[in-house]
């Protein structure tokens, strides 16, 4: 999903340092191809990119914050929709999701981030802000979908799009299973289905007045 994130303490620049991070990023996902995250070092990507291993600390400091702004990358690559409805913008972003997590390399990416998070707090920060700017990005469709009546008005975007995207994070995590083609079509007509019967409220999900806890 397209967006303005940036790379862990430095802008996107074009020229010798856009080739640097092309060339880091590339290495990064080579390494995770041969080896996994477990032999990921920076060492490792510092021979395989031909980028000064003093660089690579400078600028992201840790294996963790290179397969993070390695997913955030490869993540661009999926659209983000507006057919017209929401039935039709649901379907279209899990049929893109399907097809991006259908591929080994993003799930290896994947795989690798949600371990880094586990035992780095600032790899943690920078998974959830990861997914915290695609649900926003992506709570677009639910808005115009509030706009044109398809939808309750107090329908949370993001708790919208966090359910469409769950059954693939629970087939690649806990399931440790491919995501197998039709995958996207259920959890779209599951979320349309859940969405139009009021089931993600703003007032159920963030402590809103009135709720009882």
């Amino acid at each position: 999903m397209t967006t303005a994130h940036q790379a862990p303490g430095e802008t996107r620049p074009g020229g010798r340092t856009a080739r640097t991070r092309r060339a880091v990023l590339t290495a990064v996902s080579e390494e995770l191809d041969d080896g996994g995250f477990a032999a990921l070092t920076m060492e490792r990507v510092a021979q395989r990119s031909g980028v000064h291993l003093a660089t690579l600390y400078r600028r992201w400091r840790s294996v963790d914050k290179l397969v993070c702004e390695l997913l955030t990358e490869m993540s661009n690559d999926i659209p983000l929709p507006d057919t017209g409805s929401l039935p039709g913008d649901l379907r279209a972003l899990a049929d893109a999701i399907e097809r991006f997590y259908g591929s080994a390399g993003p799930r290896r990416v994947l795989e690798a981030v949600v371990a880094a998070a586990a035992r780095d707090p600032q790899a943690a920060s920078a998974l959830r802000t990861f997914f915290d700017e695609r649900l926003t990005l992506a709570g677009a469709m639910v808005r115009r979908a509030v706009a044109r009546r398809e939808l309750p008005p107090d329908t949370d975007p993001k708790a919208v799009v966090a359910a469409l995207g769950a059954p693939f994070y629970y087939r690649i995590l806990i399931e440790r299973r491919p995501v197998e083609p039709g995958l996207g079509a259920s959890a779209a007509t599951a979320v349309w289905a859940a969405a139009r019967a009021g089931a993600y409220a703003l007032g159920e999900h963030d402590g809103a007045p009135g709720r009882e806890d």
